[in-house]
C-alpha cells in the first residue's frame, strides 16, 4: 500500500500532455538548453481504479488526501510555468529594445574604432619600450662611477630645490601683477535706459550746470581779465606774466597756479570761507521742486528743458562744424591761411631754438590777450577789419548754413533759366507790374487762381507769399477724414484760401471771402497745452460751427494779416454803402 501511494506521489504526467518551453516560438536554443524538463504528476487509469475500487485496499479518506495532493502539485506546476513564460517574454522584448539601441548608436562602427584604438595603443606600447630599451642600454653603456652618479644626483637635487624656492619666491611677488596681463574676452554690457520723466530730465539739465558752473566761472574771470574790469587786478596779472615768460618762467607760472587753486579748494573743503573771483558771483535762488504738478504745468517744464537743451546742442553743433568745415578746405580761402601759418611755426621750429620760439610765442598771446583783445571788444569796427581769428571764425559756415547757400544757388540758377526762356506776351496797358506778376503765381500743384478758381489778379499777399502750414478742423464734418485737414493757408485781398497737401480734386480746398466772415479770433485747440493755442476760429454764414485753422507755428502773424485785411475790405465795403 506504502509503495504504491509512493508511486503515485512522485509520478507525473506525461511529456505530451503540456507544450515543451523549448518549442515555444519566443524562446531559443539557449534559455532551455540546461533545464529539466517539467512534468505534471499524472495518476494513471489503474490507480484510479484502484482508488475507486471500493473493495481495493486502502480507505477512501486516503484516496481523497492523494487527490488534493496532486491537484496541489498541479497548481504550483502551472503557477511556475505562467512565471517562466513571462520571463521568457520580458526577455523576448529586453532582446528586441538592445537590438534597436545597437542600431540606432552604430554599435558596429563604435566597436570597429575601439578595435583601431586598441591596435594604436599597443603599436604605441611597444614603440614606448623599445625607445626605454634604447635608453637603458645608452644609460649603461656611459654609466660613471658609483660615486660621481651620486655626487651628481646630489648636485641635480640641489639645483631642483632651489629653482622651486626661486620660482616660488617670484610666484609670490610678481604673481598678482602677472595675472594682471592675462587676456579676458571683453564682456559687452548693455545700459539700460531711463524712461523719459519731466522730473529727470529736469534734475539731469540742473547737474549739468552745477559741474558746467567752475568752467564758466573761469571763463568769465579770464574775460574780466582781457576785458580790464578790475584794472589793478589786470595790470597786476599782465606784469607777472610778461616777465614769467621773459625769464622763461611762464610754464612754473601756471603749475604754481594750478597747486595755488587745488589748495584753495582744500581749504574750502575743510570749512574755510575763501572766495577769490574777478567777477563777483551772484547766487541765483534755488527753486525747490514741486512735488504736485498739473498736466499744463509738467509740459511746461519739458518745453522749457527741450528749449534749453536744444540750445545748447545747437551752439555746440555749431562749433563742431565750423571745425570740420575749416579743416576739409569748405572755404578754401580760410583753410588756406591755417595752411600758411602751419607751415611757418614747422619752419620756425626747425631753424630756432625753442627758447626763442617759446618767448615770442608768449610775448604775442600776453599782449593779444592783454591788450588788443581790450582794444578790439571796445572797438568793434577795428574787430571786423584787423582781427583775423575774429573774422576767420565768424566767416566759418555750417552745414545747414551750406545746404541753404546751395540751395539759393539752385534757384538763382532756375531763376536764370526760367528768364531767359520766358518770352514775354504783351500785356494791357492798364496792369501794372504786380499784377502781372500776380497772374503767373503758382503754388507747388499749379497756378494759384487755377486751384482755387479765382481771378487772375486775386494773388497771395507778400507776407503770406508761401503760405502758413496748418490743419483745417472743420467740426461740421462727421467723417475723419474730412474733419481735419492738413495743407496751406493764403490771404489775398478779398479772400482767405487753404489749398489741401492730399492729392485730388479741388474740392478738397476752401475759399472763404473776406466779406462773409462774421466774427475772427484766436483760438486754443486743446486747453491742456500751456499758451493762449496755436489757432484761428473763422464763423460765416454758411457753416454752423466755427472754422478752425490749427497746429499754426506763425499764429500771430497770420491772425494780424487776416484781420486787418478784414478792417480793411469791411471798411471799404461799409463805405461804399454809404455813398
Amino acid at each position: 500500500m506504502l509503495r504504491r501511494l509512493d508511486k503515485i506521489r512522485f509520478r507525473g504526467h506525461k511529456r505530451d500532455d503540456f507544450l515543451d518551453l523549448v518549442e515555444s516560438p519566443n524562446a531559443s536554443d539557449t534559455e532551455c538548453s540546461d533545464e529539466i524538463p517539467l512534468k505534471v504528476p499524472r495518476t494513471s487509469p489503474r490507480d484510479s481504479e484502484e482508488l475507486r475500487d471500493p473493495a481495493g485496499p486502502g480507505t477512501l479518506i486516503m484516496a481523497t488526501g492523494v487527490q488534493d495532493f496532486n491537484r496541489t502539485e498541479y497548481d504550483r506546476l502551472n503557477e511556475i510555468k505562467g512565471h517562466l513564460e513571462i520571463a521568457l517574454l520580458e526577455k523576448h522584448f529586453l532582446q528586441e529594445e538592445l537590438r534597436k539601441l545597437r542600431e540606432e548608436t552604430n554599435a558596429e562602427m563604435l566597436r570597429q574604432e575601439l578595435d583601431r584604438e586598441r591596435q594604436r595603443r599597443m603599436e604605441l606600447e611597444q614603440k614606448v619600450q623599445e625607445v626605454l630599451k634604447a635608453r637603458t642600454e645608452e644609460q649603461t653603456a656611459q654609466q660613471p662611477p658609483k660615486g660621481q652618479a651620486q655626487a651628481n644626483n646630489g648636485a641635480e637635487r640641489r639645483s631642483q630645490g632651489l629653482s622651486s624656492r626661486l620660482q616660488k619666491w617670484f610666484y609670490e611677488r610678481f604673481g598678482e601683477y602677472v595675472e594682471d596681463f592675462r587676456f579676458q574676452p571683453e564682456e559687452n554690457t548693455v545700459e539700460t535706459e531711463e524712461p523719459l520723466s519731466a522730473r529727470r530730465l529736469t534734475e539731469n539739465m540742473r547737474r549739468l550746470k552745477r559741474g558746467a558752473k567752475p568752467v564758466t566761472n573761469f571763463v568769465k574771470n579770464l574775460s574780466a581779465l582781457s576785458e580790464w574790469y578790475s584794472v589793478y587786478t589786470s595790470a597786476i596779472a599782465f606784469t607777472v606774466y610778461m616777465n614769467a615768460v621773459w625769464h622763461g618762467w611762464a610754464i612754473p607760472l601756471f603749475l604754481f597756479l594750478a597747486i595755488l587753486r587745488l589748495s584753495l579748494n582744500y581749504l574750502i573743503a575743510r570749512g574755510w570761507r575763501i572766495q577769490w573771483s574777478i567777477v563777483p558771483e551772484v547766487s541765483e535762488p534755488v527753486e525747490p521742486p514741486k512735488e504736485d504738478l498739473t498736466v499744463s504745468e509738467k509740459f511746461q517744464l519739458v518745453l522749457d528743458v527741450a528749449q534749453k537743451a536744444q540750445n545748447l546742442f545747437g551752439k555746440m553743433a555749431d562749433i563742431l562744424e565750423k571745425i570740420k568745415n575749416l579743416f576739409m578746405w569748405v572755404q578754401p580761402e580760410i583753410t588756406q591761411k591755417l595752411y600758411v601759418a602751419l607751415w611757418a611755426a614747422f619752419l620756425a621750429s626747425c631753424f630756432f631754438p625753442y627758447r626763442l620760439v617759446g618767448l615770442a610765442v608768449g610775448l604775442y598771446a600776453g599782449i593779444k590777450f592783454f591788450l588788443i583783445d581790450f582794444i578790439f571788444k571796445r572797438c568793434p569796427r577795428l574787430r571786423a577789419k584787423y582781427d583775423t581769428p575774429y573774422i576767420i571764425w565768424r566767416s566759418l559756415p555750417t552745414d545747414p548754413q551750406l545746404k541753404e547757400r546751395s540751395s539759393a544757388a539752385v534757384s538763382r540758377r532756375l531763376q536764370t533759366t526760367s528768364s531767359r526762356s520766358y518770352v514775354p506776351s504783351s500785356t494791357p496797358a492798364g496792369l501794372g507790374k504786380e499784377e502781372d506778376a500776380g497772374r503767373f503765381h503758382s503754388t507747388k500743384k499749379g497756378n494759384f487762381h487755377e486751384i482755387f478758381n479765382l481771378t487772375e489778379n486775386e494773388r497771395p499777399l507778400a507776407v503770406c507769399e508761401n503760405g502758413w502750414r496748418c490743419c483745417l478742423i472743420n467740426r461740421d464734418r462727421k467723417m475723419p477724414t474730412d474733419y481735419i485737414r492738413n495743407g496751406v493757408l493764403y490771404v489775398t485781398e478779398n479772400y482767405l484760401c487753404f489749398e489741401s497737401s492730399k492729392s485730388g480734386s479741388s474740392k478738397r480746398n476752401k475759399v472763404i471771402k473776406l466779406v462773409d466772415i462774421t466774427d475772427i479770433q484766436k483760438y486754443k485747440v486743446l486747453s491742456v497745452l500751456p499758451g493762449s493755442g496755436m489757432g484761428i476760429a473763422v464763423s460765416t454764414p454758411s457753416t454752423q460751427k466755427p472754422l478752425v485753422f490749427g497746429a499754426m507755428v506763425h499764429r500771430d502773424e497770420a491772425f494780424e494779416t487776416i484781420f486787418s485785411q478784414y478792417i480793411k475790405i469791411t471798411s471799404a465795403a461799409a463805405s461804399g454803402g454809404d455813398s
